[in-house]
């Protein structure tokens, strides 16, 4: 029931994550996908009552829920009491609840949803269309908002901050110049870089790499690595002077050179032992928090949902549905699932932590037992 423009998921998107099929709500809260509706994947009624008892800010705009004793209808986040369930409808949008005979509510004024999405659109707009970073004051006031409540709807909407979301695009676009080939030169103010310092201030510190090093496979990068065995099999770890760059279980070496053709491997070392010795303790334990520095790298939308998959409590568990709408984009719940399969380092950014919404494991990149075993010793 998401109603999430197509216009705006594109214009947030800075990598298409494909088309979504559209859906809308009847007024007894079933979805019917037609070509009047607006959702990529279904939030049925068991999905939306949950959020409504969270009070769940991610669902905003997905669908609004109707109380039939009252005749108005709400956010899902909506701060007022709840009803009985026996009393709720869901519908696809305003527009749908409206026809039904309710009217919105003067607490939590379900319609601005539209009206903050069309401020997020333009910001996305005019952040692109910029040669120069934008400051937040002015994007804030050219919607209309306070500047820390333009923040939040902003990092609501696309899972980055206005600043963050620029930074990524800058890096996105450097990163798709450098992999057909072009000059670093080029690259530079093609991405919408002011010079040369701070796009390499920009990339060594993202990536652990220079952007000529990044095109070139890994050339003149040192990774140091090791096989070991785990009590979930033996797994290979491997590490850039920034931080972990892979961890994997059932790969060796020439699974590393794959990944990084001219990049130095080099067995062992000594700092990289005392930086096993901690991914190894992290592994045996999941559930216990580290502090494991990563070099890891990614689209803005993949990095959106690795910082997501990182901040799920240890014996917790998120859907996709859900994962992909705390990133910024609920419909786009297969780019989520996508985003879940790149991660470079299993674990450490807790992937297994994410199953379908039926409550099944879903899938996993070492099996479907590595992945119990995960959940089981976090919910100990």
């Amino acid at each position: 029931m998401s109603v999430e423009s197509p216009s705006l998921r594109e214009a947030v998107s800075t990598r298409r994550d494909g088309e979504s099929q559209r859906g809308e709500a009847t007024p007894h809260g079933h979805c019917e996908h037609s070509d009047h509706s607006r959702d990529s994947g279904t939030v049925d009624d068991a999905q939306a009552w949950a959020a409504v008892l969270r009070r769940d800010r991610s669902f905003d705009g997905r669908f609004v829920t109707g109380v039939l004793t009252t005749g108005i209808y709400c956010r899902p986040s909506c701060a007022a009491r709840h009803p009985l369930r026996e009393n709720v409808r869901f519908f696809a949008d305003g527009a749908a609840a409206r026809a039904a005979g309710l009217r919105p509510c003067k607490r939590c004024s379900p319609d601005d949803v539209s009206r903050d999405e069309r401020a997020v659109l333009a910001a996305v707009r005019a952040i692109k269309a910029s040669e120069e970073p934008l400051a937040l004051a002015g994007l804030a006031g050219d919607a209309g908002y306070s500047v820390a409540h333009f923040q939040r709807l902003f990092t609501r909407a696309t899972g980055l901050s206005p600043a963050a979301y620029a930074r990524a695009l800058r890096r996105e676009r450097a990163g798709e110049a450098l992999s057909g080939g072009g000059r670093v030169t080029d690259a530079i103010y093609d991405a919408g870089y002011s010079g040369p310092s701070r796009f390499y201030a920009d990339f060594e510190a993202r990536l652990g790499m220079t952007p000529s090093v990044w095109r070139d496979g890994g050339s003149g990068v040192t990774i140091h690595w090791a096989t070991v065995p785990t009590s979930l099999g033996r797994m290979l770890v491997a590490a850039t002077d920034k931080g972990v760059c892979r961890l994997s279980f059932d790969e060796g070496v020439e699974d590393l050179r794959r990944r990084f053709p001219n990049a130095e491997l080099v067995e062992g070392g000594e700092q990289f032992e005392r930086l096993l010795e901690q991914v190894v303790a992290a592994v045996e334990a999941p559930g216990l928090p580290h502090a494991i520095p990563l070099d890891v790298r990614g689209t803005a939308f993949q990095e959106a949902v690795w910082a997501e998959l990182r901040k799920i409590p240890p014996g917790e568990t998120r859907s996709y549905a859900q994962i992909a709408a705390a990133a910024g984009k609920p419909s786009a719940v297969r780019a989520a699932g996508s985003a879940n399969g790149a991660n470079n380092v299993a674990v450490l950014i807790p992937c297994h932590r994410v199953i379908r919404s039926d409550g099944s494991l879903g899938g996993y990149a070492y099996g479907l037992e590595i992945k119990r075993q995960l959940l089981e010793r976090e919910s100990k």
